[in-house]
């Protein structure tokens, strides 16, 4: 049966609680243990030709010990963790260093923690051997007995993780080391890899009897069009290999054998593995967003990038999710697949997404909810996996290449120190036996939300896409209907967060009973304060308003939401220092303000806190977006366009903030409950007439029009800084100038083509 060969599948990768009824399961005469969480930290170590990518140096996981306490601090008792076969016998198999898995498994042991051993995590093995290669088999197993020797305590193991997926990515699509395109080679490393989990495993229990194999595989599946249906059945028995090998169920009646044998496995190893049977104690599956794949001969629906073909057939190979089909397999229903197939514990051993805070939170909720549901059923699910604590690099371009693109997980690297985020809290609650009841859970994920039909035949309309209104849910209240307030509505719309919009002549912060009224008839469980006044140079002439807007009402909000202990989020200037630094500002630093406006902030700040210390204040800079027509870089490109010049200041520097980045960064914080003083802009310094030039150049425009000239002769009315740009000390979470300005202009072409 032919397969495809170019097809590319892609790892997308606080809380209020209620207590949960006890989770145990009646089956038969006994009761299945409590649904547990685990967790685990991403540690793919693959090889891209002669060169390794290694997920914990990425992370910095190899050396910072002191991330072990931060996991034990989530209540979670068991994790995935790596004792990795490339790491502790690089150059030769003799000479192996256990310094580091001694320090850390020693440390986890002390802090109470049950570690599953990972062996091979995607990878191919050490550089003297690779999947394809008849020492890897004996090569794992020795390794594998050398752990259990050193380690006898430990007595959960994982020798290969994902070998089918492995054997895909490195044999069959070339995206790994070997880089082959072969089914033939995509069985023997299939085969090499369950061979040497069962070789590693009978080694490991000469050592230590105990020892339990959780063994884990993506748990995709494929859809098609009737046409296609041939091979989405193929590649369905596929799907189950790893699994079916190790339990000795590949013979000569299995749907597979012709397969296998066409494709160079022999009949006799293929029933050495039927004698030597190594059924998992634990079926780990893992579970993506798009695991789920959708095959379509109809070229012209999808881009280039996603066809391919069998042999017999070209089509398109596409995320199901992003394709109207019906009914679409889910979790609680694969899971289901997974019981009645094997009859064997389960565990979900990956749970992770690559998306927005609020998107994580649901998918980890959704995940829960399905293992709940196949458990009432009757199926033995024992475990969900909190994946990637520390988040993961480059999946996105299935680590080939390195990119240094950081997706965060339950912690966010982007700090001095990895910084919990709202995933943390909600672990938290499932290890603690409390339900997570975020108002971000009442709302469905993108997953099920109209909008992710990217290749629907009629794209849903916007009007279908809001249909029936938000769910019941408790909103974010954003107070202010300018440029900021309108793109946290416009990406809450897109995040899913339930809001509510209003305007000064609607809630006016600076009246206590009208805030009180207004809070008490939305209920929102989290406020943004983006009202206020804009206007720097008015603010001299015009002191009391500016100080009304800014100040009192920032105040009074505060007030009035420390009073039912609701989250707020409300906005400062890069405005409220002087400018006689020349290195970057950060949250610590003295602030001094040349002009009201910057008065009217710092008051804000200092009052703010002290009338609600869980209150986010987040100081930021300079505003360039696609959604207004009045910011610094979209007024210089017009004037450009039509012909004018530009007239920029050279001698005074800020850090331009790009409005869509500081609205996802903002949004994040505030779901992981942060609080006090943030500064965030876009990273990198620039003069004003550095900043139209760049954009002009981008642009494709001729920046000679645009002339630098000092601040000083601009005859602003209000002082100003001649350096005010923005750094910090807390994270450093907002992307570059350099990515944020491309994006910027293609963001601009997207509203208005041409």
């Amino acid at each position: 049966m032919p397969t495809i060969g170019t097809q590319c599948a892609v790892k997308l990768v606080g809380s209020n609680a209620a207590p949960m009824p006890s989770t145990e399961v009646k089956h038969g005469k006994g009761y299945w243990p409590d649904l547990e969480i685990w967790m685990g930290i991403e540690c793919t170590r693959n090889r891209i030709v002669d060169r390794f990518h290694d997920q914990l140096a990425f992370s910095g996981h190899l050396r910072r010990e002191s991330d072990l306490v931060r996991f034990a601090e989530l209540g979670v008792r068991v994790i995935r963790y790596p004792v990795l076969w490339e790491h502790v016998a690089p150059d030769e198999p003799s000479r192996m260093n256990w310094a580091w898995p001694d320090r850390r498994l020693g440390m986890l042991r002390e802090l109470g923690l049950t570690p599953i051993a990972g062996l091979v995590h995607h990878g191919s093995g050490p550089a003297y051997t690779d999947l394809l290669s008849s020492t890897f088999v004996e090569g794992l197993a020795a390794y594998g007995r050398a752990v259990a020797e050193r380690y006898p305590w430990i007595d959960m193991y994982t020798p290969v993780n994902e070998p089918l997926t492995t054997a895909r990515f490195s044999c069959l699509y070339g995206h790994w080391y070997p880089h082959h395109r072969d089914d033939r080679s995509f069985v023997r490393a299939l085969l090499n890899q369950c061979a040497a989990t069962i070789r590693c495993m009978e080694a490991i229990r000469g050592v230590n009897p105990r020892a339990q194999l959780i063994q884990t595989e993506d748990l995709g599946k494929v859809c098609s069009t009737p046409r296609l249906a041939y091979q989405a059945h193929f590649e369905n028995l596929r799907r189950w290999l790893s699994f079916d090998l190790l339990c000795g169920w590949v013979n000569r009646d299995h749907p597979m054998w012709d397969y296998l044998r066409e494709h160079g496995a022999r009949s006799a190893e293929l029933h050495w593995f039927i004698e030597h049977a190594c059924p998992p104690d634990v079926v780990g599956v893992n579970h993506y967003v798009t695991s789920v794949r959708y095959l379509d001969e109809d070229l012209s629906r999808y881009p280039a990038c996603t066809h391919g073909g069998n042999g017999r057939d070209r089509y398109a190979d596409v995320e199901a999710v992003r394709v109207p089909v019906e009914p679409m397999p889910d979790a609680a229903s694969m899971l289901w697949e997974v019981w009645t197939r094997y009859r064997r514990p389960i565990a979900v051993t990956e749970v992770h997404l690559h998306s927005t805070r609020e998107e994580q939170m649901r998918w980890l909720h959704e995940i829960w909810n399905a293992a709940m549901s196949v458990r009432s059923k009757g199926a033995d699910v024992r475990a969900i996996t909190a994946w990637s604590l520390l988040g993961a690099f480059d999946w996105d371009k299935l680590v080939t290449r390195c990119t240094g693109t950081y997706e965060a997980g339950v912690f966010d690297l982007r700090s001095p120190v990895p910084r919990p985020t709202a995933l943390a809290g909600m672990i938290r609650d499932l290890a603690s036996g409390r339900r997570p009841d975020h108002a971000v859970l009442h709302v469905s994920g993108w997953w099920r939300r109209p909008s992710r039909l990217t290749y629907a035949p009629d794209p849903p309309s916007q009007e279908s896409m809001q249909a029936g209104g938000w769910p019941a849910a408790r909103p974010i209240l954003i107070v202010g209907r300018g440029t900021l307030g309108r793109a946290f509505a416009r990406i809450c719309e897109s995040r899913g967060l339930v809001y509510t919009l209003v305007g000064r002549e609607e809630f006016d912060i600076a009246d206590p009973c009208l805030v009180d009224e207004g809070l008490d008839r939305w209920r929102p469980w989290a406020v943004i304060n983006a009202a206020g006044f804009v206007r720097v140079d008015e603010a001299e002439q015009l002191k009391a308003q500016c100080f009304r807007e800014n100040t009192v009402g920032a105040i009074c909000l505060a007030r009035a939401c420390a009073r039912r202990d609701v989250q707020l989020l409300t906005f400062s200037s890069d405005l409220v220092f002087d400018g006689r630094k020349r290195v970057p500002y950060v949250e610590t630093d003295r602030p001094r303000p040349l002009g009201t406006y910057g008065v009217s902030k710092l008051q804000a700040e200092r009052g703010v806190l002290r009338a609600f210390s869980a209150a986010l204040v987040i100081r930021t800079s300079a505003f360039f977006g696609p959604w207004d027509d009045y910011n610094f870089v979209t007024v210089a490109l017009c004037r450009l366009a039509a012909g004018e010049s530009v007239r920029a200041a050279e001698d005074a520097f800020v850090s331009p903030t790009y409005v869509p980045d500081l609205v996802h960064a903002s949004l994040d914080l505030l779901l992981d409950g942060e609080s006090g003083r943030w500064h965030l802009a876009s990273r990198g310094a620039v003069s004003w007439l550095e900043l139209a030039r760049r954009a002009a150049r981008l642009a494709g425009m001729e920046a000679s029009a645009i002339k630098g000239c000092s601040m000083q002769s601009l005859g602003l009315s209000a002082r100003r800084p001649y350096y005010s740009v923005l750094g910090s000390e807390r994270a450093t979470i907002m992307p570059e100038l350099d990515d944020a300005l491309p994006r910027y202009l293609r963001d601009c072409r997207a509203i208005v083509p041409g």
